[in-house]
């Protein structure tokens, strides 16, 4: 009898996005794992999404970089870590300590980040230390600093469920915050009377909930919550107590906003008059507003001042700091905030310090023995890319991250990175676009093997603890960094031996001569030892020394951080949008999809979460696509001055006209052409030095294929010349869309070399020459190996069908044959594309289902259980019901 499987659980947090949702991960003696949400963790009481109901199946160890690599051959630790020390240590003494840089990210710990500032701006001497949270929250991060005096996010989220009206501007909150969304949704559910706006340039599944949708010109934020603070002031509405008690600039900031009349309102914002005057009201006369606000607010040329329109709404109000009321930024990634409380920017130190301000200088100085902290910020990640292309960056540090698909002007950033003199990469995967051009790679502990900690939106600190064992000779990031620290001569600073040890440090440092002058202050846990730090639950700061955890908001009566203890109105200007033109006639806007994340290092390993959007796309809106040529699933070139990507067209009119929508997820490792941020521009805030991702000129044109293919492949295909493709993890396999423009190789051939495929098996399969259609499958035995689908148009082929073919018996030649037709007979349905990736439900499931009765998502899921467990797919399965009864009464 085999040995019952015994289950070790461990409490952790979810390494996606800024929600930070507990998780429990449960180990089986045989190794398997399962992970469920923690129904104790406050940011999502047992609630995931998607992705992270999925995070068991990313921890195979398919890809990953085991061992040091010099040159790409295999070294051992001390040799590797001798030479980037002594390759920083050079750089640093012919050329000075601007010379290195660290680009960092959200990814990491603020054990690791926290390592990483102090090294570089305590040790090194430089401030060219950045990270990948400059592209997504250091607008927000900029406004509250200039607003509040310090980067403080006043409220919690709690605030979204006790609120009677929630603005969601620049958020996709249903696909980029899934299980927010779920409490919102939630609490809506349960309070009718609950309002919900929605400004978004698309119609996005957050919509789905919105009892207002405001499709607002690219850009056109800035004008709107001027032109709302107007209407605040002329309706009487503004709390003039809060106002003189607590703030100033209160003037300038009502002066710079009434400078837009309606008409010039509606021209900045393309909304019409009443549907301006609906929100304004709204707001007006409901006391309890919270306005959240993520990348479509700050990815922008002016995400600062679109910051402070909004702060400037609620200071006015006094909407600021109580339950239901305040602004809320949304963090992008599960330790964004973590990395800006340890400094990870380069123009701030440790602790909410200010790297501009001698007296915080001075005091980490003291508290680090620093023999010469930074004086000056450093290189922000769009210009220290460009140090980095001219020659003044020599030495570069990357960890966990792949700037060469994630930064702007990706291409340029690529060459410059591929011309340095010396690139170190730390990640936990071998081959990504970025590490193939370093000449040592050091490999990183990756979620499940490293513990530490990471905060998320509402100022929450967790434990990510390690359930699974190191493979090969992998080690934790601060570790790599403290020995490099020391290499370079500073070993008293850096003799860390737990992450317990950084955190208790990172603690101290956060309450030393603060006395309440600084907004975070954890010092209640500088004395933490090794067993309360593996204990350490969920809480949020400040939590300063004496005094036990509490919930806490910021400002309900004032207390700003500024040296008069006031905060800052901020008199911004709306600027007009950077415009398309005749070269260059549509607006691109970059963003994500449901279940992928970041750049697919992680969720390009699930086959679940490839299901639901298998390659990249663009959205466009049908007359656009009319007048172009471009009919549906046609592949689409897009193109700006800095490059160009391929990607298939999904034609909907929830984009409004003039506008596409590309993600940003793909890059070479699964498309041909589909790194998109290749086309963004490397232009930035001027107070943020974020990058504008949301408003890019682009032009559009159908990509002319005399061959479209669709392939399935047991086996991982190899790197192969098609003008397009795109490669997805699939169940027992891959899955493959193809284009090519001319007549093609010989196919057997090519599927040999492509698919791995022996030269003793041979295919079966047919040619039409009449509609131009070949089919070829190769079988060993009973098992499928691979099949080709190819056609003179888009392929019609039963893709989910096709591909659960690599998992059946075909133990017959007719089984064999059926598959070459490319869809299931009349006695095995086809799924359809996927909708629920949780329960693997498809399209033509859900319609069969609505024909049988199934009226609402609710009935959906009792039949199907498609949307009962992460509900992100719950808006879709919406739309579609509506499209089925529509259609049906025609």
């Amino acid at each position: 009898m085999p040995e019952p499987v015994q289950e070790k659980s461990t409490k952790t947090t979810c390494p996606y996005c800024g929600v930070g949702c507990g998780v429990i991960a449960r180990v089986g003696n045989d190794g398997s794992v399962s992970i469920t949400g923690d129904p104790e963790h406050p940011a999502n009481f047992g609630r995931l999404c998607s992705k992270g109901s999925a995070l068991a199946e990313t921890l195979d160890l398919d890809g990953r970089l085991l061992y040091p690599e010099i040159g790409g051959r295999r070294a051992g630790w001390d040799e590797a870590l001798d030479l980037v020390a002594e390759r920083f240590s050079q750089s640093i003494a012919e050329h000075g300590p601007d010379s290195v840089a660290f680009y960092v990210s959200g990814q990491l710990l603020t054990e690791d980040y926290y390592i990483a500032n102090k090294l570089m701006k305590g040790f090194i001497g430089s401030g060219n230390i950045d990270t990948n949270s400059r592209l997504c929250m250091s607008s927000s991060v900029a406004g509250h600093r200039r607003a509040f005096g310090s980067d403080t996010v006043p409220g919690t989220y709690e605030d979204l469920e006790l609120a009677d009206l929630v603005v969601l501007t620049g958020s996709n909150l249903a696909w980029c915050h899934p299980v927010l969304y779920q409490r919102l949704a939630s609490a809506k559910a349960s309070r009718p009377e609950m309002k919900v706006v929605v400004i978004d340039p698309r119609r996005t599944m957050t919509s789905d909930i919105a009892d207002m949708h405001l499709a607002i010109a690219p850009d056109g934020d800035t004008a709107l919550f001027n032109g709302l603070l107007s209407h605040l002031v002329t309706s009487g509405a503004i709390d003039q107590n809060y106002i003189s008690a607590h703030t100033r600039g209160f003037p300038e900031a009502f002066a710079a906003a009434s400078a837009l009349d309606l008409p010039a309102l509606t021209r900045a914002t393309g909304l019409t008059l009443a549907e301006l005057g609906d929100f304004y009201r709204l707001f007006e006369t409901t006391e309890k507003v919270v306005t959240c606000y993520s990348q479509g607010v700050n990815q922008s040329a002016s995400g600062t001042d679109k910051v402070n329109a909004i702060l400037n709404c609620h200071l006015a109000t006094g909407r600021i700091g109580r339950p239901g009321m305040g602004p809320f930024s949304l963090t992008g990634q599960p330790n964004a905030m973590g990395g800006r409380e340890v400094g990870g920017l380069a123009n701030m130190l440790a602790a909410h310090m200010d790297l501009e301000k001698q007296h915080h200088r001075d005091l980490v100085q003291r508290f680090w023995n620093a023999p010469g902290l930074a004086t000056k910020p450093g290189l922000k990640a769009v210009d220290m890319f460009r140090a980095v292309a001219d020659g003044r960056i020599k030495a570069l540090w990357i960890m966990a991250t792949n700037p060469v698909v994630s930064m702007p002007d990706a291409d340029a950033v690529e060459a410059a990175i591929k011309a340095c003199p010396f690139v170190v990469v730390s990640d936990v995967l071998r081959e990504t676009d970025t590490a193939r051009h370093a000449h040592v790679t050091l490999p990183s502990l990756g979620w499940g093997e490293k513990s530490g900690t990471v905060t998320n939106s509402e100022r929450r600190i967790s434990r990510q603890r390690a359930f699974l064992v190191a493979p090969g000779e992998a080690r934790a990031d601060w570790w790599q960094l403290a020995e490099v620290g020391r290499r370079m001569g500073f070993a008293e600073a850096f003799g860390h031996t737990s992450p317990a040890e950084v955190f208790a440090e990172h603690a101290a440092l956060s309450g030393f001569e603060n006395d309440g002058r600084r907004d975070f202050d954890i010092s209640a846990h500088a004395a933490i030892d090794e067993a309360g730090y593996d204990d350490l639950p969920p809480f949020q700061w400040p939590q300063p020394k004496g005094t036990a955890p509490e919930e806490r908001r910021f400002f309900a009566e004032g207390g700003f951080y500024h040296p008069d203890r006031r905060a800052n109105f901020i008199a911004v200007e709306a600027v007009k949008a950077r415009p398309a033109n005749d070269a260059f006639p549509f607006t691109l806007n970059t963003g994500r999809v449901r279940d992928h994340w970041h750049t697919m290092t992680r969720t390009g390993k699930s086959a679940r979460l490839s299901s639901h959007l298998a390659e990249p796309f663009v959205e466009i809106h049908p007359r656009d696509a009319q007048k172009l040529g471009i009919a549906d699933a046609d592949l689409v070139t897009i193109e700006s001055p800095y490059g160009l990507v391929v990607v298939r067209a999904l034609i909907t009119e929830r984009q409004a006209e003039g506008n596409l929508f590309v993600p940003m997820h793909w890059n070479n490792q699964f498309a041909a052409k589909g790194r998109v941020d290749a086309l963004v521009p490397p232009v930035t805030d001027p107070f943020s030095g974020q990058p504008a991702s949301k408003n890019v000129a682009v032009r559009a044109t159908r990509f002319a294929a005399k061959t479209y293919g669709f392939a399935v492949s047991a086996q991982k295909p190899e790197v192969f010349d098609a003008p397009y493709w795109a490669a997805a993890k699939a169940e027992g396999g891959w899955r493959m869309e193809l284009a090519f423009r001319g007549d093609g190789p010989d196919w057997i051939d090519w599927c040999r070399q492509v698919f791995s495929i022996a030269a003793d098996i041979e295919p079966i399969g047919y040619t039409d020459r009449t509609s131009g259609e070949l089919r070829l499958a190769f079988f060993d035995e009973d098992r499928l190996l691979a099949a080709l689908f190819l056609s003179t148009r888009p392929v019609a082929v039963a893709r989910n069908w096709a591909v659960s073919q690599l998992g059946a018996s075909h133990a017959n030649l007719s089984r064999r044959f059926a598959v070459t037709a490319g869809r299931p007979g009349a006695d095995k349905p086809d799924p359809g594309a996927t909708v629920c990736s949780c329960f693997s439900v498809g399209v033509n499931q859900i319609a069969a289902a609505i024909r049988d009765g199934c009226h609402n998502v609710e009935t959906i899921g009792e039949k199907l259980s498609a949307g009962t467990n992460c509900g992100s797919c719950r808006a879709e399965i919406r739309g579609i019901i509506h499209a089925c009864l529509a259609a049906a009464a025609e």
